[in-house]
C-alpha cells in the first residue's frame, strides 16, 4: 500500500451507492502535494453535492490553490479548496471558483449523471 502511494498514478475506484463504480487515477504531476494529501486519508467517503456538471462532496482535507485551474474538462477530478471538497466533472464545466487538478475518471463518467444529492459516494485505491 506505501508503494502505490509513492507512485506517479494511484488507481481509485469511485462507488456511487445504488448507482455503480467508476474507475480513475490520482496523477500526482497535476497537483503533487494535493495528491500526496488526498491518498493519505484514502478512503473517503461523502454525500454528493450537485453543482452544473459536477458532483462534488466534503473530504475534510485543507489545502490551498495548487496549479489552480478556472475550467474542467469531462473526466477530471479535482479538489476545491473553497469548499475543501473532492469533485468530478461529468462534462465541461468552469468551476465556481479555481480548483486543482488531481486525476481522471477513465471509465464510468456517465453514472455521475445519475447521481442524486446526497448519494453516497466513497473513493478508494483499486484493488491490482
Amino acid at each position: 500500500m506505501t508503494e502505490l502511494l509513492k507512485s506517479a498514478r494511484i488507481p481509485i475506484v469511485i462507488t456511487i451507492e445504488g448507482i455503480g463504480e467508476a474507475h480513475g487515477s490520482l496523477v500526482k504531476i497535476y497537483a503533487p502535494l494535493t495528491v500526496e494529501a488526498i491518498a493519505k486519508k484514502l478512503p473517503l467517503e461523502g454525500r454528493a453535492s450537485l453543482w452544473e456538471n459536477e458532483v462534488y462532496f466534503d473530504i475534510s482535507i485543507k489545502r490551498g490553490e495548487e496549479k489552480a485551474r478556472s475550467s474542467a474538462d469531462e473526466g477530471d477530478i479535482t479538489y476545491w479548496p473553497m469548499g475543501s471538497a473532492l469533485c468530478v466533472f461529468y462534462a465541461p464545466s468552469e468551476p465556481y471558483s479555481p480548483v486543482n487538478l488531481v486525476g481522471k475518471v477513465e471509465s464510468g463518467i456517465d453514472l455521475f449523471r445519475r447521481v442524486k444529492s446526497g448519494t453516497k459516494i466513497r473513493v478508494e485505491i483499486a484493488k491490482r
